[in-house]
């Protein structure tokens, strides 16, 4: 199963570049809000809060638009997304992405832009 991760010990300094990275190439936008992945505060540090691909979202979907792909990544096919938000409710660490003027939900597909663009190098593409 390949999936993004954050690296054990790993120290974020919130600068949101990997963030920024997501909600632009999906989005063509800095919104923290249109990005796959979450910087949150835990103990009085910043941690990125990323996908685990536990297919909660893919249970939710009445109309069977996300699916596990051959790399075990759960995938929103656009063209049987209704844009119900029912992956989003669903989904236990608040990362899918349906916004209001969306006609469907985005999620991580574990392209790797965050890993890329992430100064202090804490995040990672995991095969599992």
């Amino acid at each position: 199963m390949k999936k993004l991760s954050v690296k054990k010990g790993a120290q974020c300094m919130a600068c949101l570049e990997c963030v920024r990275a997501c909600s632009t190439a999906f989005y063509k936008e800095f919104h923290q809000d249109k990005a796959c992945l979450q910087i949150i505060s835990r103990n009085g540090a910043a941690k990125p809060m990323v996908c685990v691909q536990c297919g909660k979202c893919a249970e939710a979907c009445d109309q069977g638009a996300i699916t596990q792909n051959a790399k075990g990544v759960y995938v929103v096919n656009k063209k049987l997304c209704v844009g119900c938000g029912k992956c989003k409710e669903a989904c236990p660490f608040g990362l899918m992405v349906k916004e209001d003027d969306s006609e469907f939900a985005s999620k991580c597909i574990a392209c790797g832009i965050c890993v890329k663009n992430c100064p202090m190098e804490i995040l990672e593409i995991v095969e599992k």
